[in-house]
Parts: C-alpha cells; sequence; structure tokens
C-alpha cells in the first residue's frame, strides 16, 4: 500500500487554518480559499513593513520643515548645515527633540544655520512654544 503524505498533509492544512482564524466566512474554513487569502495578506503585510519605514521619513521630514522654518531657515539648508557642522542625529531623533525639547533643537539650529551662512532666530524664548497652554497669558487677563 502506498503512502499519500497523511500526516503531513493534515500538519500543512492546520497550519494554514489556524493561520487563517478570524478571516470570514470560507476565508477561514475552507483550505484553498484560506490559502489563496494568506498568501495575499502575508504579501500585503511584507509591502506595508517597507512602505511604513518610508511613511515614519516623510512624516520626520515634515516635522524637521515645519521647524526649521519657524526658525528662519529651510529644511535642505538645515541638513546640509548639520552634515557640515558633522552632527549625526537622524531625523527621527531631531523631529523628536524639535517637539520635546525646542531649547536644544534651537542651538542645533543655529549651529547648522551658521554653517550655511542663515542667522536662526530661536523660537523657544517665544511665547507658547514648549510652555503650557495658557502660559503667555498675563495674570491679570485669567482673573
Amino acid at each position: 500500500m502506498r503512502t499519500r503524505k497523511g500526516a503531513a498533509r493534515r500538519r500543512k492544512k492546520k497550519r494554514i487554518l489556524k493561520a487563517a482564524k478570524g478571516n470570514w466566512g470560507g476565508r477561514s474554513k475552507l483550505y484553498r480559499v484560506a490559502k489563496e487569502n494568506l498568501r495575499r495578506a502575508w504579501r500585503y503585510s511584507w509591502i506595508h513593513r517597507r512602505r511604513k519605514k518610508r511613511d515614519f521619513r516623510r512624516l520626520w521630514i515634515i516635522r524637521l520643515n515645519a521647524a526649521v522654518r519657524m526658525r528662519g531657515l529651510n529644511y535642505s539648508r538645515f541638513i546640509a548645515g548639520l552634515k557640515r557642522a558633522n552632527i549625526e542625529l537622524n531625523r527621527k531623533v531631531l523631529a523628536e527633540l524639535a517637539i520635546s525639547d525646542p531649547e536644544t533643537f534651537d542651538h542645533i539650529a543655529r549651529v547648522a544655520g551658521s554653517e550655511v551662512g542663515v542667522e536662526v532666530s530661536p523660537v523657544a524664548a517665544k511665547a507658547g512654544v514648549g510652555a503650557p497652554v495658557g502660559a503667555d497669558v498675563p495674570e491679570a487677563a485669567v482673573s
């Protein structure tokens, strides 16, 4: 009597159907449909894991551009100034600094601006940036 992949095929089908759990209808019950659906899902997840990296980089660049424009500089000159000053902070860290620690970001922007010959105005000293809401309102206006 010849063997017909009994145990191996059952394991394979169980693995596929277990991975397809939670899908609707035949996508979780029928082996062939589940297999096609999973192949497509895994392909999209592979693509989107790479796309996520691009999307975050775009977000950081947008945030940095906004932050340096507030200081009288533009993004490309800011990055060029960082390269000339040998500041090797990545865009993720710079974008986080711009939001959470404006004083430090002011200093970095000043250094980058001086490398490309642009005078940078600090934003952290201005009211409202990095301060709690309502901190720039005089005491007399509150009461």
